[in-house]
């Protein structure tokens, strides 16, 4: 999944930009990426963010259940209880915290 330069391709380059512009206390799934774009699905975008989710907010992008990636849960929690994301127990509230792209601008 490179160009060849060891840079994200364009498909990859969408999906961290969209990452980049969810609000703090927000989150998205990997579906949710994927159905935003019009392109790809839940497994390409997680590995995107494998490869190269660490330079943006990685821990707004979770499974559709509310739960992070396996062996990220501490950190990503950390980073919810610092942003305010609604959480239930060790997982982010979907239905308070899920971001649809529209409603407002990162900060």
């Amino acid at each position: 999944m490179r160009d060849g330069r060891g840079q994200p391709p364009p498909y990859a380059e969408r999906v961290l930009d969209l990452v980049e512009r969810i609000p703090r206390g927000k989150v998205m799934s990997y579906g949710d990426v994927a159905e935003y774009l019009g392109e790809g699905g839940p497994r390409q975008v997680g590995r995107v963010m494998s490869l190269w989710g660490g330079a943006v907010p990685w821990w707004r992008v979770i499974r559709a259940d509310g739960t992070p990636a396996p062996g990220l849960e501490a950190e990503c929690l950390a980073r919810w209880r610092e942003e305010g994301t609604p959480v239930r127990g060790a997982r982010a509230d979907m239905r308070a915290a899920r971001w649809d792209g529209r409603d407002r601008r990162s900060r």
